[in-house]
């Protein structure tokens, strides 16, 4: 006998859902699924939430309207670790419980910071371009082992970040609100300075800071202005992060080397977006999290997570 109702709105868990439609009849939920592209928007939502005890969503726009038209919701279990798309505020106002996963995509972004630091140290990408167009050019590349390594936001990402770059004999700044213990500290041998003081110096700057209000636009074009010409941006947390439009501005003028991005103010990145054209850009659909093994913990959590919620409502 069905006795709840859960949307099951995230892009990951879609495409595998019939996998998990069992788990769901046996406890007793009726599961909507919904055609995703990327996320649900807040008009997306509104139709649907009302009917809903509760979700298993991805990056969905659980703003403060959408919540209070969630009428029976009990519990939002995140797919994933940042939970900045959903107004939590709220949530504890109306006593809706909200889960997630922490630290569950740290190891496959932290290599995926490295692959980008990697590509532009080693030019391979536009090597294998070069090779494809006919062209037998030595495209001068560097070691990762002469550069500076700068980490805006060192959580659970930016030290296994710090960690890798380590290995491969990088200097590493680091900057972040908290104190960083002294084991990371000490095995890392990074320095923890300014945010200034950061961009002044690296010769790549990795952003792995939450998506919140001190962050949003944390990278604009004061920020631009101060990093080295020869260096480069690498995003893998938040779009909003980094304003667009003062990125665009500073690779056109040339007053940083490049950029790889794998999150978007806008996603999925409009086709008229002029980062498209870039020869010294990376693109990546933000998919940093990608590792099957990773996926599957997330799926298995995030389950878990919904039915404890729901569990302990019914007591």
């Amino acid at each position: 006998m069905e006795q709840w109702t859960v949307i099951v709105s995230a892009p990951y868990m879609l495409p595998c859902i019939d996998r998990f439609r069992p788990v769901f009849k046996d406890e007793g939920i009726k599961i909507i699924t919904p055609e995703v592209h990327e996320r649900l928007s807040e008009a997306e939502l509104l139709p649907m939430i009302a009917e809903a005890d509760g979700v298993i969503c991805g990056d969905d726009r659980f703003t403060k309207k959408v919540l209070h038209a969630a009428k029976k919701l009990k519990v939002i279990s995140k797919w994933g670790t940042g939970i900045d798309s959903i107004d939590s505020a709220t949530c504890k106002e109306l006593g809706i419980r909200v889960c997630r996963t922490p630290n569950a995509f740290t190891e496959p972004v932290a290599d995926t910071v490295l692959a980008c630091m990697l590509s532009f140290a080693r030019r391979t990408p536009w090597m294998d371009r070069a090779m494809k167009r006919g062209e037998w050019n030595k495209i001068p590349g560097t070691s990762l082992g002469e550069r500076t390594l700068g980490i805006i936001g060192c959580g659970d990402i930016g030290k296994a970040v710090a960690k890798r770059a380590h290995a491969f004999g990088m200097t590493i700044l680091g900057t972040d609100p908290k104190p960083m213990p002294r084991e990371f500290l000490q095995s890392t041998k990074i320095k923890m300075v300014t945010r200034d003081e950061l961009l002044q110096q690296a010769d790549f700057v990795s952003i792995n800071c939450d998506l919140n209000a001190t962050s949003i636009h944390l990278m604009s074009d004061r920020q631009f202005s101060q990093m080295k010409p020869g260096s480069y941006l690498i995003n893998t947390a938040r779009g909003p992060i980094v304003d667009e439009p003062s990125l665009i501005r500073a690779l056109r003028a040339k007053r940083i080397a490049g950029a790889a991005l794998d999150v978007f103010e806008v996603e999925p990145l409009p086709e008229d977006s002029p980062l498209k054209a870039m020869e010294n850009v990376l693109l990546a659909p933000h998919n940093s999290n990608s590792s099957p093994l990773a996926w599957e913990h997330v799926h298995q959590n995030t389950i878990k997570n919904l039915l404890t919620g729901l569990r302990e409502v019914q007591r």
